[in-house]
């Protein structure tokens, strides 16, 4: 069956459009969106495939999707707006902002720990209520009480889903607004996003549903895979606590939807991730659009703060303040400053400082995939720096 694309792409970028042509079809692709934003002007905005596994309706320019933990790059930049008020110092112990989180021997951790998963708060030893996932009061209150897994900043680990509710009552205590509120008067709304940390019914009619996850060669295995297996492992309660995140379908649910589970429920599309990260790459701005951070905040933002053996993950991973950087598990991007955040199954956009640089893909097939990445990356990622 003939592939339909649409949307716009700049003759220059042809090669963009093919590799997004070929990605339907080596792999199981089922709808997509791809962005491509250079030195603030958008170069390519594409889209083709389906919202829904039954084929029915057509991927759309108004599409959003669930993009997973590439959310935490949107979380990481409303705490970098606030620090860059001054309404937020990352250097100084989470509990001056919330007192009660130095219980159980957190005094001294720092809200750059938690920002740059060091704090060691990945996971709850103990599975919360049913429905915690939901309920903001029950989880903040939960990691206040829980003591880290290892010492604050001596290593690092994956806080795959406490990172949003971490960095996201961090927020709530020094902007007086809950995180979603927040990235929309803060960030979203000044540059234009169609970004959301909980959506409501107005835009259920456009949210692509995402079918179950299918596996790829390089999914699940080695020792992530043999860790996440075991149920008592830190791995394993990273990613599956509160039990809410094993549930089937979770994310095509409405009350996960409304929900604000800041750490992966981010809903956007392609061209918001693109001009998010576009604009950090040409110095907190874009054409016609407020400046969301300075220079100087954007090169503290993506400057290395932990590597090496991720005690959750059990690979090398990278990370700055609350963004991921390129390594052999994730690989995206070129410079030496490339920084941004994939999401769970495909979902990315980072920013490229040296080449002017902001990408969006976002899939709703998501694919598993152990290191190396989503396999549907390479070919646009290489086709991109090749029309620079």
């Amino acid at each position: 069956m003939h592939l339909a694309i649409h949307g716009t792409c700049d003759p220059a970028f042809a090669p963009v459009r093919a590799a997004f042509a070929s990605n339907f079809e080596r792999f199981p692709e089922l709808g997509a969106a791809v962005c491509v934003a250079v030195r603030g002007r958008v170069v390519v905005d594409l889209w083709a495939g389906f919202r829904d596994a039954a084929r029915t309706a057509p991927w759309r320019g108004d599409t959003i999707v669930n993009v997973f933990s590439a959310t935490k790059g949107a979380v990481a930049l409303c705490a970098h707006a606030l620090a860059e008020k001054r309404a937020l110092d990352v250097d100084a112990p989470v509990a001056a902002a919330w007192p009660e989180f130095g219980a159980a021997g957190k005094g001294r951790v720092l809200v750059a720990q938690l920002l740059d998963h060091s704090a060691g708060l990945p996971a709850l030893r103990a599975e919360p209520k049913e429905g915690a996932l939901y309920d903001w009061q029950a989880m903040t209150a939960a990691l206040a009480a829980e003591e880290p897994f290892w010492e604050p900043g001596a290593r690092h680990g994956y806080h795959a889903v406490t990172f949003g509710f971490l960095v996201g009552e961090v927020i709530r205590r020094a902007s007086g607004r809950r995180v979603g509120a927040f990235l929309r008067e803060a960030v979203a709304g000044p540059l234009g996003l169609d970004l959301h940390i909980g959506t409501g019914a107005e835009h259920d009619g456009r949210i692509a549903e995402v079918p179950p996850t299918i596996a790829s060669p390089t999914g699940l295995g080695g020792a992530f895979g043999a860790s996440f297996r075991d149920p008592a492992s830190l791995t394993s309660m990273a990613f599956t606590r509160p039990r809410d995140l094993v549930s089937p379908g979770l994310v095509n649910t409405v009350r996960a939807r409304r929900a604000e589970i800041p750490a992966l429920n981010g809903h956007a599309n392609a061209r918001a991730l693109a001009r998010m990260y576009g604009a950090l790459a040409n110095g907190g701005a874009l054409a016609g659009a407020a400046r969301v951070l300075s220079p100087e905040a954007i090169e503290a933002a993506l400057a290395e703060r932990s590597a090496g053996l991720d005690a959750v993950l059990l690979a090398e991973s990278r990370f700055s303040l609350g963004f991921m950087l390129p390594s052999a598990l994730r690989p995206f991007g070129r410079g030496p400053r490339t920084f941004g955040h994939p999401g769970a199954g495909g979902a990315l956009g980072f920013a490229d400082p040296d080449a002017g640089l902001g990408f969006g893909y976002t899939p709703n097939q998501t694919i598993a995939s152990g290191e190396g990445g989503d396999p549907r990356w390479p070919a646009l990622i290489e086709a991109v720096y090749s029309c620079l």
